[in-house]
């Protein structure tokens, strides 16, 4: 496994998409790459930030943790594809991204025990990994979510985590992206000093 690094982090990303982007999303009509390409276009199209557009975009890059070595395809257990996918970028993206990854499954949660109607918004398999992942949350876990310095862009990224499951809608490809990746990356190493 080669050792990653601000200069080709953006490429090794790239390269997960352009092989692994056609696996199926858990039950949803659009393929991984699909919907985490819909996500971030949608941001991108509403003018959200670009570290929103790259959490969108990012959000479920833990269902590859074996390409960045930290999982095999023999493990039986639940990867908890979120936290997988906030440790594999941690080092290179600002904690707004990484966040947003670790907790849109939260977010999920979150917005079914606070916004009741959030609940229609779900696909049926969206439906079926909120009763895996716990249900809506309690109202302690609701006090504690809430504590978090990034809610707010964690919600949006829950939203566009909803919203990027068209089998019709067309998008750019992780090429459009990959500068904005890279300056995100770039910013976040300089506060690093």
């Amino acid at each position: 496994m080669t050792t990653l690094t601000q200069d080709t982090i953006v490429a090794f990303i790239g390269d997960i998409f352009a092989r692994c982007g056609d696996e199926e999303y858990l039950g949803e009509p659009v393929t991984m790459a699909q919907h985490m390409l819909q996500g971030a276009t949608i941001a991108e199209q509403n003018g959200l930030p670009e570290d929103i557009i790259v959490a969108a975009l990012l959000h479920d890059i833990g269902h590859f943790t074996s390409e960045f070595g930290t999982f095999s395809m023999e493990d039986t257990e639940d990867r908890f594809h979120e936290e997988a996918g906030a440790r594999v970028l941690a080092d290179f993206f600002p904690s707004v991204v990484i966040d947003c990854v670790r907790h849109h499954v939260a977010a999920k949660r979150y917005l079914c025990a606070t916004k009741p109607e959030y609940f229609n918004r779900l696909s049926e398999a969206s439906i079926h990994s909120l009763n895996l992942q716990g249900g809506p949350m309690s109202d302690a876990e609701v006090a504690d979510f809430q504590k978090n310095p990034n809610l707010e862009k964690i919600i949006q990224v829950r939203y566009l985590d909803e919203a990027g499951k068209h089998p019709d809608m067309q998008t750019p490809d992780y090429a459009h992206f990959a500068p904005m990746v890279q300056r995100v990356v770039d910013a976040h190493m300089r506060t690093l000093g």
